[in-house]
């Protein structure tokens, strides 16, 4: 039994910053990668601020990036690792939890609130 049942031990401190919640979404429904200034414009985050997250992701194996070159302009391409996939979708379903409970606790107020009193 938990004796702290608001302390969410399930939830990921790297992931609960929206600009990372931003990028690790976009990855996961981009299971083959993106281009960073694919991934800055889907995510609305700057330059600046797209280093920073994926240099936090990457310290920790969320992510991976790869400079290519070919034909025209060289480009980084970045991707989810499996490992980072599978803590981002675990910490997906933490917050589901969180959220759930939280409207389960809103309804059970709510109906308390609106039963006839006697």
């Amino acid at each position: 039994m938990n004796d702290a049942p608001f302390a969410f031990n399930g939830l990921e401190r790297i992931f609960h910053e929206r600009g990372r919640l931003a990028v690790c979404s976009c990855l996961i429904a981009n299971p083959d990668g993106l281009r960073f200034t694919e991934l800055q414009d889907a995510c609305g985050l700057t330059d600046g601020n797209l280093n920073r997250h994926l240099h936090a992701l990457a310290e920790v194996g969320v992510v991976v990036s790869e400079r290519i070159r070919g034909l025209g302009r060289p480009a980084t391409i970045v991707r989810i690792t499996e490992a980072g996939r599978t803590r981002f979708l675990a910490y997906v379903d933490e917050l589901e939890a969180v959220v759930r409970g939280v409207q389960r606790q809103a309804d059970v107020l709510s109906s308390s609130l609106l039963a006839p009193q006697s």
